[in-house]
């Protein structure tokens, strides 16, 4: 009750309640307590956001002021749960920020983003909160504490230390600077990348030049040329659904290539929007940050707290498959090039050359052909495929939801999430077309993340965002296999988001090379024939896929996995080699840098990695800092995990399927990935049914 009482006094004194102008002021009076996005403007999410800001450091205060001695519930609850305003501005706020930015959003997150960084340092480097902090922490073995009340108090410690609290003065002074600047740099960063994707065009001004392209994009890029105002012509930008088709289907090679540079190229191309020096300088501020914090490079101190733990153990792994790895690309460049002679051709395969005559090569070889394939997989039967595949798994039903719940996007469609005894599980958008204003990859978010409030659980509210290929005017939204695992892929994320159920902020996350094995075990299921037989129907005659494709499908799986891991291995490498560094070469170049280290490890070259530095936004932008490397340490895990219900004979055993939500979905972050890893196992993951799974 004290602790209320403290809180309470804080928000009084910010004068922060019942604002009836502002709707993120109020309790939303909505189904479901969704935002009711067409009623907040951008002046309400400004106001929000530093209102929010302002009441977390009155209930900051009041807990440094609390007469009482430290307490696991008068400060480290307290502390769990303050900012309540603030999770529930930017929670509305960032996923608007990202799939539906304008100017004026883009500039607000400019104006706002030192003003996090300070905030959030504020608190962190708080000396009186902290050794109250501190004080709860030192006699965590006497007290009478729950697992998840330890996760807690752990990470509470282990946050204030790991963002400087035990740093002089003059230490602190200099980290502020850094956090700063290295979160404005990371926002440039992003917004420039924005920006490139979605406004760097190839312009084809004749028909006759898109050979080989599928009509439905032929008609895309000219629905897209019309919108930029040249009619009669054909436009493509750097979003993949747009450029990817070019380089698998175009017969010409000149566009191809064009398409093919633009796309590698976006944040290097000496204009306004160039990333080199920023990204330089980006890992330059790091480095300087990892040793202030006592570290010798940016790595050791981004791994300390994840799975790997070292930059050793990232490198043990990713070495042990890039020799495979180059080994199967180099097989699949000499079928390229047996591809190449067979039009007549003599010239050595470049980059643009490789999905091209990679799909000839596995239509010669496996007689399937992907448009073919294509024409099973409308991204509404596929949706519901995903929805079976949940259903047999985890009891959950799924009923679309329309006219009662706000919209944040038209082309969003929102679903009430229903588990196997009826109660409502989680509310679920899911956001799939490209847009202008839409970052470029997938992603899952929340606009409001599991919670409690006593003993009522609180829903998520969560958000796939992808960029698949849309509907045209003359043909439904059909999708490539790659883009299907993609949708498969952000659902594993969504379903890990659904169904955690935890009662501390606290306690919700999991290390960053752990996250990744809800959403990559859920792709396996993409493409079971069982799977396919309920979702792929022929967009024109409603024809379930044939068996025999299915069975070309199945046995093509694993072609082409040479190039999808190089190019992966390449990014992972270069994202590792980058913060592995104790010092900064003067006047460093990343993409020089880039080059020359995959140059020395035999990369092929006409493979480049799957994100260049100056457009890689997982390590640049933040979020996968020394991290990208997560998406093969996790599909050591998830290949592992699937062999749990192919061992049974059973992909959809139910006594697995409950240990998975059990042990791996459920606890959010009150064990360590490990630890939830065995518990659902039974013991440590192999490498063998990774290196089995991509054909290495």
């Amino acid at each position: 009750m004290k602790k209320l009482f403290f809180l309470a006094m804080a928000v009084a004194a910010c004068g922060c309640s019942g604002n009836k102008t502002n709707p993120l002021f109020n309790e939303f009076d909505t189904p479901f307590g969704i935002a009711p996005f067409a009623e907040i403007t951008l002046e309400n999410y400004h106001e929000g956001l530093l209102k929010g800001m302002e009441e977390q450091k009155a209930e900051v205060e009041a807990i440094i002021a609390n007469p009482e001695e430290p307490t696991f519930e008068n400060t480290i609850v307290a502390l769990d749960q303050c900012g309540e305003l603030l999770r529930k501005v930017r929670g509305t706020f960032s996923p608007i920020s990202s799939s539906n930015s304008t100017d004026e959003i883009r500039a607000l997150e400019k104006e706002l983003s030192p003003l996090f960084s300070a905030h959030s340092d504020d608190i962190n480097l708080n000396e009186a909160l902290f050794a109250r902090v501190k004080a709860v922490y030192d006699q965590r073995e006497t007290l009478d504490l729950t697992a998840e009340e330890q996760k807690v108090l752990e990470n509470q410690y282990k946050r204030f230390v790991n963002s400087g609290a035990e740093l002089g003065a003059e230490e602190k002074a200099r980290l502020r600077e850094l956090n700063s600047q290295i979160s404005m740099l990371q926002l440039n960063f992003t917004q420039n990348l924005l920006h490139e994707t979605n406004n760097t065009f190839v312009v084809v001004e004749s028909i006759e030049e898109l050979a080989g392209l599928p009509e439905g994009n032929i008609a895309a890029a000219a629905t897209m040329a019309e919108e930029q105002g040249q009619p009669g012509k054909w436009m493509f930008n750097m979003q993949r659904p747009s450029c990817n088709p070019v380089l698998q289907y175009c017969s010409n090679r000149e566009l191809r290539e064009k398409v093919y540079n633009a796309y590698y190229n976006r944040g290097n191309a000496d204009n306004a929007y160039d990333n080199k020096a920023i990204s330089a300088e980006i890992v330059k501020l790091r480095l300087e940050k990892a040793k202030l914090m006592g570290y010798e490079n940016y790595a050791q101190m981004a791994l300390a707290e994840r799975m790997a733990k070292t930059p050793e153990a990232v490198y043990n792994l990713l070495n042990q498959v890039w020799g495979p790895a180059v080994k199967k690309a180099k097989e699949e460049l000499n079928d390229i090039r047996a591809e190449i002679r067979k039009e007549g051709h003599s010239f050595e395969p470049a980059g643009w050359d490789y999905m091209y005559y990679l799909d000839k090569a596995k239509q010669a070889k496996f007689a399937v052909d992907e448009q073919e394939i294509r024409s099973y997989l409308e991204i509404g039967n596929v949706m519901q495929g995903i929805f079976h595949v949940a259903g047999k798994l985890y009891g959950l039903t799924f009923k679309e939801i329309t006219d009662e719940v706000p919209a944040y996007e038209p082309t969003a469609k929102a679903y009430e999430v229903i588990d196997g005894d009826g109660t409502t599980l989680a509310i679920f958008y899911s956001d799939n077309f490209p847009r202008a204003s839409k970052r470029a990859g997938a992603w899952c978010t929340s606009f409001r993340g599991q919670s409690y409030e006593g003993d009522e659980r609180i829903i998520p509210i969560v958000v796939n965002c992808c960029n698949m290929t849309a509907p045209t005017a003359n043909g439904p939204a059909l999708q490539s296999i790659d883009n299907v695992e993609t949708l498969f892929h952000e659902f594993g994320h969504a379903l890990h988001s659904f169904m955690r159920d935890v009662r501390y902020n606290g306690a919700s996350g999991v290390e960053r090379d752990f996250v990744e094995l809800p959403s990559q075990i859920n792709e396996h299921w993409a493409f079971e024939p069982e799977v396919l037989n309920v979702y792929a129907k022929h967009y024109e005659t409603g024809e379930v896929i044939p068996m025999e494709l299915v069975k070309k499908i199945v046995e093509s799986a694993q072609y082409g996995q040479g190039f999808a891991t190089v190019e992966y291995l390449a990014a992972s490498l270069s994202d590792m080699d980058l913060h592995v560094l104790t010092e900064i070469p003067e006047n460093l170049n990343v993409m020089d840098f880039e080059a020359e280290k995959l140059a020395a490890r035999g990369i092929p070259s006409q493979i480049l990695p799957r994100y260049r530095m100056t457009n890689f936004s997982h390590t640049m932008g933040g979020g996968y800092t020394a991290g990208y490397y997560s998406y093969m340490w996790a599909e050591v895990l998830d290949a592992d995990a699937f062999e749990a219900f192919t061992e049974t004979g059973d992909i959809f055993n139910p006594e697995v399927a409950a240990a998975f939500r059990k042990y791996v979905l459920t606890p959010g972050g009150i064990d360590d990935g490990m630890v939830m890893y065995k518990n659902f196992r039974g013991r440590e993951p192999k490498i063998d049914a990774l290196l089995r799974n991509r054909g290495l």
